[in-house]
């Protein structure tokens, strides 16, 4: 029996929404992950999704980064003028709301990267760090927020972003003032001397999902990626 476009159509939509009525994840602070459905998905291959969702928890991994960074140095978010660390963290990623049409991706990320350890440096550190990463991160993604069957994503970038951050991961750990003091406080040890370490695990989930996603492009490409590493010492980063 012949069966008309619009019904095929019909069916095509029917499964896919049938497909997508699983159950959520439940979250311990109660946030969903769940996508709506948009007829944009239609031009989409499962890689693409897969590209978006990780885009997504690294949007989420340097924004809750950022927070705490802000809030073990309330001095950087008074810098800017903010009134909490949280409204700092807001307006560093309003850009991405719109970031294709943001003059924020232009934002040379290789020199905002060194610029928070110059002893000289009076503006806000945290601001300047994760503006920095941010761009480099959405470089890798080509500056794209939206994957479809003919975007093309560099497994190279991504890898290249992740041994990057792990440079600046040492910095933080490692760079000092003149006093001894560290530049910017992250890690730290809690009550009996047990550490925090909260932020080692947020970065190592970031450089997970990079590295992560770049396997997965690298076997869908056939192009091999370059291994690479950065001179910690002098802070020479891989191209993105």
């Amino acid at each position: 029996m012949n069966r008309s476009p619009a019904l095929l159509a019909c069916l095509l939509t029917a499964s896919l929404l049938a497909a997508c009525s699983s159950p959520p994840i439940a979250r311990r602070d109660g946030s969903s992950s769940v996508r709506s459905f948009s007829i944009k998905e239609l031009a989409k291959g499962d890689i693409d999704t897969v590209i978006e969702i990780h885009q997504q928890e690294v949007i989420a991994a340097l924004k809750a980064l950022t927070l705490k960074l802000y809030r073990r140095n309330p001095n950087e978010w008074r810098k800017s003028g903010f009134a909490s660390a949280g409204a700092a963290t807001a307006a560093l990623f309003r850009p991405v709301e719109n970031w294709q049409l943001a003059p924020h991706k232009n934002l040379p990320w290789e020199t905002a990267l060194l610029e928070p350890w110059r002893s000289d440096f009076a503006g806000d550190r945290v601001k300047t760090l994760m503006d920095g990463l941010l761009v480099m991160h959405m470089g890798a993604f080509g500056h794209q927020t939206e994957f479809y069957l003919l975007t093309e994503v560099g497994a190279q970038k991504l890898y290249n972003a992740a041994r990057n951050t792990e440079a600046v991961v040492w910095k933080l750990s490692n760079a000092r003032n003149a006093q001894g003091e560290l530049v910017l406080h992250s890690n730290s040890m809690g009550a009996g001397g047990v550490p925090n370490l909260s932020f080692e695990r947020e970065f190592g989930k970031l450089i997970g999902l990079q590295d992560t996603l770049a396997k997965i492009i690298e076997d869908k490409s056939n192009r091999a990626i370059r291994f690479g590493v950065v001179n910690v010492a002098s802070m020479v980063f891989l191209p993105i």
